[in-house]
């Protein structure tokens, strides 16, 4: 089993920045996959950043390239820094963890996810 804690949230002006953590616990060792993903009410789950563990590898959905930013500094703890934020941004971001082939890690997919955090709220407003 693996717990992630997600904090770093909270309520900005547009054009202001939040940076977002995920403090994953347990049997880390079996995942190699982190990702960001995030819903807004009455919208699907959206995948945002992912990262794969071997080599680097990383993923954004194109309403977030060049303003958000994934990263890690070991297995444990994994980053989201979100800049040029816009009310669109508004969502509860979760973190997710996971063990998959380099592909489906980089596909932005949330299906292939098992372990998943609470959430951390995300308010920008205009």
């Amino acid at each position: 089993q693996v717990q992630l804690v997600e904090s770093g949230g909270g309520s900005v002006q547009a054009g202001g920045s939040l940076r977002l953590s995920c403090v994953a616990s347990g049997y880390i060792g079996g995942t190699n996959c982190m990702g960001w993903f995030r819903q807004a009410p009455g919208k699907e789950r959206e995948g945002v950043a992912t990262v794969y563990a071997v080599g680097g590898y990383t993923y954004y959905a194109d309403s977030v390239k060049g303003r958000f930013t994934i990263s890690q500094d070991n297995a444990k703890n994994t980053y989201l820094q979100l800049n040029s934020l816009k009310p669109e941004d508004t969502a509860m971001y979760y973190c997710a963890a996971a063990r998959t082939s380099k592909e489906w890690c980089l596909s932005g997919t949330g299906s292939q996810f098992g372990y998943w955090g609470q959430g951390t709220q995300v308010t920008v407003s205009s």
